[in-house]
């Protein structure tokens, strides 16, 4: 079982798109009506999630500054120059498609009068019926095809900001090796290094062990803590030892 941690605001809310997009991207494909309700309500949380204003900046920031890293390896013999031509070229493309984008991300979704009507309508419970939205009803009987192919289009709006989530998130993960450790009497507690900012923490461990892990960490210290649930929900701190595997990037 894979749990992450985010060191900074940014690369939470990276993750927190990627969580959303790719749950988006197993909805519209399905043929259920109750799906594609779903596959909505993630469309507008990915709206509501990349309403920061310094989002797109952010994201061209660090395309940028991942091309640098990845040109700095130009010529080196050990690296394949074909594979790294390949990695900057992706980038480059999402950067050019990101910075050509007007406005936020999904503002064709913003100005769509039937989606903006039904977004208002998604904020309140029950809001959806088919005596408030009888023409969102209608829309839910038409043909699965119809509704996928509709899906799809508004999608389509929100690809200039995943690929670029989908990158960076996938470099940040490689760019680190897997370490064994070991949580004395639940607890684990490693010192980072100075001199060098660490963005994301990944824990990786046995889901049979039926334990939760409480992460926390800043530029200074990485820290675990392992608790059980307890037979009424409540978590408590585990007292024995655990073997896991980390990665900090």
């Amino acid at each position: 079982m894979l749990y992450e941690f985010p060191f900074n605001e940014r690369i939470r809310t990276y993750l927190r798109l990627e969580h959303l997009l790719r749950r988006l991207s197993v909805l519209v494909p399905r043929e259920q009506p109750l799906d594609h309700h779903y596959a909505l309500a993630t469309m507008f949380e990915i709206i509501d999630v990349s309403a920061r204003p310094d989002l797109k900046t952010d994201l061209l920031k660090d395309l940028e500054r991942q091309k640098q890293i990845l040109n700095a390896y130009r010529d080196n013999p050990h690296i394949s120059q074909a594979t790294l031509d390949d990695i900057i070229g992706q980038l480059e493309g999402c950067f050019t498609a990101l910075h050509e984008q007007t406005g936020k991300a999904g503002q064709e979704l913003l100005e769509h009068d039937w989606l903006s009507t039904l977004r208002s309508r998604f904020a309140i419970p029950g809001g959806t019926c088919e005596f408030d939205l009888p023409v969102y009803h209608a829309w839910q009987h038409l043909p699965p095809t119809r509704r996928i192919a509709d899906l799809e289009r508004w999608a389509q709006s929100l690809a200039p900001l995943a690929e670029p989530v989908y990158m960076l998130l996938r470099l940040l993960r490689d760019a680190s090796g897997w370490q064994k450790v070991a949580a004395v009497r639940g607890v684990f507690q490693q010192n980072l290094p100075q001199g060098r900012t660490f963005q994301l923490l990944r824990l990786r461990m046995d889901p049979n062990t039926h334990l939760v892990p409480e992460m926390s960490g800043n530029r200074l210290l990485a820290s675990v803590r392992f608790l059980e649930t307890t037979e009424t929900g409540h978590l408590k701190p585990w007292a024995g030892d655990v073997n896991f595997e980390i990665a900090l990037s």
